[in-house]
């Protein structure tokens, strides 16, 4: 790969997953930003199910969405020019510059695609390099993934090409973070070693007066210093990417609510920050259900976007997980669809052209007269037009990311009005919603409607004053960017990073 020139670059890459990659990305193009860089993120591969839809339509890692956010600047697909949707065991949908390439398998991707994948990567990121002051690297797992370095994409290759020091995170909260670090560090070459110009410790509980020994000796062992340690945030309303963050979610109904959320997680669930807003409300308790045991009987049963639709209902009724949505429904319980939880709700999918599954057609739950066909065309657009629920006529907007075309079958009353069309569908009693918008509760109004209906339904009295999501996240950011510069020197990293690049020139 061609090394790079004009940005300074700086790579986070974590001793696994989940470390708090993303989180610090997020704070760091926020304070670059604040401090006058003109700051992107970049991530050369990402493996997600949550998407972000830029403005012109193309479909990129939610995170690098959410970090172009932070830095003030539009997302592009330069930013997460490779990203990849897992949509069955092995094998995955390789979307490129945020359109669909096609399925692969992890072993075809990685031994014919790779020359041409490196060659993508590198382009991006030298657009990336003539428009911006500061770019900030995002890894992926770990770099120590021995199996996978000799064609790896993400970590220790990239921060080569974008010749970047890189700082190294690990997590303390799952404990062993001492092993973790040194152990990463001893299984690097020397060259990945040398550009490694600190460690920051994430996700600190308790009194740091009790690390500060294990500190120095890390320093001492290692001979890199410790640029940080970041205490635990609570209640960070920047949405997560990882699938992992779903385990924050509880099974079981908290009592103390006054509504109940069950949202059906199905093994191939995607973008699921769609319950976000919804769980920062102070009057809902949202939980994931994927036993019939553990649905009890919610005000709400939301069935999230699916990157396999039919295999997921498929989970369902082996579960039997579709009887009980029903009986919940027949009970009292509002059923709402978003995206692949929409087609489920209808009659029937049909794949003819076997976009998902070998299965080229399934009943789904008969909430609403509606038919899916899956289509060989993704749809990735941002979408907006009026929404009526109980008499109100409220703006909303979204992104779909979608590959089927869904038709009414009987006159259904639509539940989004668009300039140049309808989506989604609602029976008469708005007991059953289901929408293609993902990011339908992001809309304030809308979502306040729709939960304060829920508490008139149940003799409860309507919360008059919410807090606005959308603001409550733009604070979260300036809060994030806070929280971290007490936690780490910026200035001593600002001086490792331009004493890393100095060194380099120096050498060239």
């Amino acid at each position: 790969m061609a090394k790079i020139k004009s940005a300074v670059p700086i790579m986070i890459q974590g001793t696994h997953s989940d470390a708090g990659k993303s989180i610090l990305v997020t704070a760091l193009c926020r304070i670059f930003a604040q401090d006058g860089y003109h700051t992107a993120p970049f991530k050369s591969q990402n493996m997600a199910l949550n998407s972000y839809i830029t403005l012109d339509g193309k479909e990129i890692g939610r995170s690098q969405g959410i970090q172009a956010e932070a830095a003030g600047v539009i997302a592009t697909t330069d930013m997460n020019p490779i990203l990849i949707k897992p949509t069955r065991d092995h094998e995955s949908q390789v979307v490129v510059h945020g359109k669909p390439l096609k399925n692969m398998e992890a072993k075809s991707y990685r031994s014919d695609y790779y020359e041409t994948a490196k060659a993508i990567i590198n382009t991006s990121y030298q657009n990336l390099s003539s428009s911006f002051e500061r770019i900030v690297i995002e890894g992926a797992g770990s770099p120590a993934e021995v199996n996978l370095n000799d064609r790896e994409l993400v970590n220790m290759s990239i921060a080569k090409m974008a010749d970047a020091p890189v700082v190294l995170v690990g997590d303390i909260d799952k404990g062993g973070v001492f092993a973790s670090l040194v152990g990463t560090l001893q299984l690097l070459s020397q060259e990945e070693r040398d550009r490694i110009i600190g460690v920051i410790i994430n996700k600190f509980r308790g009194d740091l007066s009790l690390l500060e020994p294990g500190l120095a000796w890390f320093e001492e062992y290692t001979g890199k210093p410790v640029l940080g340690v970041i205490p635990f945030i609570n209640d960070l309303v920047i949405e997560a990417e990882d699938s992992l963050s779903l385990s924050n979610y509880n099974t079981h109904k908290d009592q103390a609510k006054e509504l109940d959320i069950a949202v059906i997680h199905y093994p191939r669930i995607s973008n699921f920050t769609d319950i976000d807003p919804l769980d920062y409300e102070s009057d809902c308790h949202v939980r994931l259900v994927e036993n019939v045991s553990h649905l009890e009987k919610p005000d709400v049963i939301l069935l999230p976007g699916s990157k396999n639709t039919i295999e997921d209902l498929m989970f369902l009724k082996e579960k039997g997980l579709d009887q009980a949505i029903l009986k919940a429904h027949r009970n009292g319980a509002v059923i709402f669809g978003i995206c692949g939880g929409y087609q489920m709700l209808g009659e029937m999918i049909e794949d003819p052209y076997h976009v998902e599954s070998n299965t080229k057609r399934i009943k789904g739950l008969g909430l609403l007269p509606i038919h899916t066909t899956l289509t060989k065309e993704k749809t990735t657009i941002r979408s907006r037009g009026t929404v009526e629920v109980s008499g109100e006529k409220l703006d909303v907007t979204g992104y779909e990311i979608h590959m089927g075309k869904t038709t009414c079958l009987t006159g259904l009353s639509p539940l989004i009005q668009l300039t140049n069309g309808v989506d989604g569908s609602k029976n008469q009693e708005e007991t059953c919603i289901g929408t293609y918008f993902h990011g339908i509760f992001h809309n304030d109004e809308f979502r306040w409607s729709f939960l304060n209906n829920l508490l008139i339904r149940k003799g409860l009295k309507p919360v008059t004053l919410r807090e606005s999501y959308e603001e409550r996240q733009a604070n979260e950011y300036n809060r994030l960017a806070e929280h971290v510069r007490a936690a780490i020197d910026v200035n001593q990293l600002n001086q490792k990073i331009e004493q890393f690049a100095l060194r380099k020139r120096e050498t060239r």
